[in-house]
């Protein structure tokens, strides 16, 4: 299966339980790379149901927030209605269709490690400007967690597309340097996520291995997923580790 359908089927459970960024944190952060400029550009590719654009929305003074896959792309739209500064483009990482050296920041929140490396560099060379960035971002599980190696434990067991968080990416095996032939910068924060049993279950569902409601281990995902936050829950909530990684560099 491409990389593009991953998540077809599962736009809705995306959208309701992915988790988000922190706004402070990422508004201070972009507005640094923004600094003086009156008009500015972002690029926000594989925009998913627009969790990140949104956010970024009241940044850039225009957002063009790609997208290629159908159902993500209609959650995306709906949820861009009435942002005039928003153009949703369905298109893939590697051919934009933007125009070119239009672009002052390319962002990309939790779906470089999806994206044909090499062409994406060649897309982002196209349509940025020459001053400007590209930043990726990822939510990355904490690994060392013991909730968290249970729960890959039990995705590995009744999934059997898992090959780990965010696709089995490994953010330090990411060849990151090939890609920022120029340098980078690396900001990283913790961004704990608490979630109710509602919520956990949701998560781990929206997964692109994880299996659907007619597959034949669904039902058993779904109960050990509940028996595990049962196990970790304190008052009704699980707080899940997660730490936020964020690289921004030029590669023009």
């Amino acid at each position: 299966m491409n990389s593009e359908a991953k998540f077809t089927g599962k736009s809705a459970l995306y959208d309701r339980y992915r988790p988000g960024y922190p706004k402070h944190f990422m508004t201070e952060l972009i507005t640094e790379y923004i600094g003086s400029k009156d008009h500015f550009v972002i690029a926000d590719v594989g925009a998913g149901t627009g969790i990140f654009t949104e956010l970024i929305a009241s940044i850039g003074t225009e957002i063009i927030a790609v997208e290629p896959n159908n159902d993500m792309q209609s959650i995306l739209k709906e949820r861009m209605e009435g942002l005039q500064q928003v153009t949703c483009i369905n298109a893939s990482a590697e051919n934009t269709g933007i125009s070119e050296n239009s672009v002052d920041l390319i962002t990309v929140a939790q779906a470089f490690h999806w994206f044909d490396t090499a062409a994406f560099k060649n897309e982002c060379e196209r349509i940025l400007k020459n001053d400007g960035y590209v930043m990726l971002i990822w939510n990355s599980r904490d690994h060392t967690s013991k909730l968290n190696k249970e729960t890959a434990e039990i995705s590995k067991k009744y999934c059997p597309n898992f090959q780990g968080f965010s696709g089995g990416i490994n953010i330090d095996h990411l060849d990151l340097q090939q890609f920022f032939t120029n340098g980078y910068e690396h900001y990283a924060v913790s961004n704990p996520l608490k979630m109710s049993k509602e919520y956990f279950i949701g998560r781990n569902l929206s997964a692109s291995y994880a299996p659907k409601k007619d597959d034949f281990l669904y039902d058993e995902f779904v109960e050990k997923l509940g028996y595990l936050f049962e196990k970790y829950s304190k008052d009704g909530t699980i707080l899940v580790p997660n730490d936020l990684h964020v690289y921004v560099g030029v590669i023009i």
